[in-house]
Formats: C-alpha cells, sequence, structure tokens
C-alpha cells in the first residue's frame, strides 16, 4: 500500500511537471529514473501510460462533474490528482473506488490547497456515484 502512495504521488509530481515545461511524460520519467537514479515503480508508470492514452475521457468526467469549473481553470495539482483517481476508478477495476479517493484526498492535502482536498473528494464522490449507476443499469438485452 506505502509503494502504490509512493507511485501515486510520483505520478502527480511527474504529470504537474508536464504541465509546467510541456515536455513528454517519457522525457520526464526518463529524467527523473535514469539520470537521477531515482526509483519508480511501475504502477507509476502505468498510470502515466494511462492516464496519457486516455486523458480526453478522463478529462471529460473532471468537466461533468467539477460543478462551475473549466478543467483549465482548475489548479494544476487538483486536476491531476482528479485525472489519477479517475484513472483509477475507471480502468483499474481491481482497485476499489474508495481507496482511490482516499488516496486523492490524501494527495490533495499533501500537494494542493487547504480546499484540495474537499474539492477532490466533492468531485470524486460524484463520479463514483455515476460509475456505479452506469454498472447497474440493466443491459438493454435485459430489457427485452
Amino acid at each position: 500500500m506505502v509503494e502504490r502512495r509512493r507511485s501515486r504521488a510520483t505520478a502527480v509530481e511527474i504529470l504537474y511537471q508536464k504541465e509546467m515545461t510541456d515536455l513528454s511524460l517519457d522525457t520526464i520519467f526518463y529524467r527523473r529514473t535514469e539520470s537521477s537514479g531515482e526509483k519508480t515503480s511501475g504502477f507509476s508508470k502505468k498510470l502515466l501510460k494511462g492516464i496519457e492514452a486516455n486523458q480526453e475521457k478522463i478529462d471529460q468526467l473532471i468537466d461533468n462533474y467539477a460543478k462551475n469549473w473549466a478543467i483549465e481553470r482548475l489548479p494544476v495539482v487538483d486536476r491531476n490528482i482528479l485525472r489519477i483517481s479517475i484513472y483509477e476508478m475507471v480502468y483499474e477495476p481491481e482497485i476499489p473506488a474508495s481507496v482511490s479517493i482516499n488516496e486523492a484526498i490524501e494527495l490533495a492535502k499533501i500537494y494542493g490547497s487547504a480546499e484540495s482536498g474537499k474539492f477532490v473528494n466533492g468531485v470524486l464522490g460524484q463520479v463514483a456515484r455515476s460509475l456505479e449507476e452506469k454498472e447497474n443499469e440493466p443491459s438493454k438485452k435485459e430489457s427485452r
């Protein structure tokens, strides 16, 4: 569990750096690992690659549930913490949504502003409820 928390923190830092520098994730990851000798987990890389591959869908979910906030106006840290947690909720079904949300709140308390934890919790709670509702909807075949 501690390893995954560290991996999520690394992912937040790398996503932040990507937005601040416009360097590619691969370049930033390389610089952190190869040139500095920092050890990062495969989970960090999995998160980063998954977010990069699915960012449009993830950002759409953030946009839908961050009421009165355009995604580009969100603080960079909050936006990237939301991306990590939503990626986990949508694409990593073995990770319970409650774990993803709790980890995101903890990251928001460390890296974000005084209000980040509450904001992240509110957005992710809505996303989780929406995903759960979709999961519990009867399929079209069942309704025939």
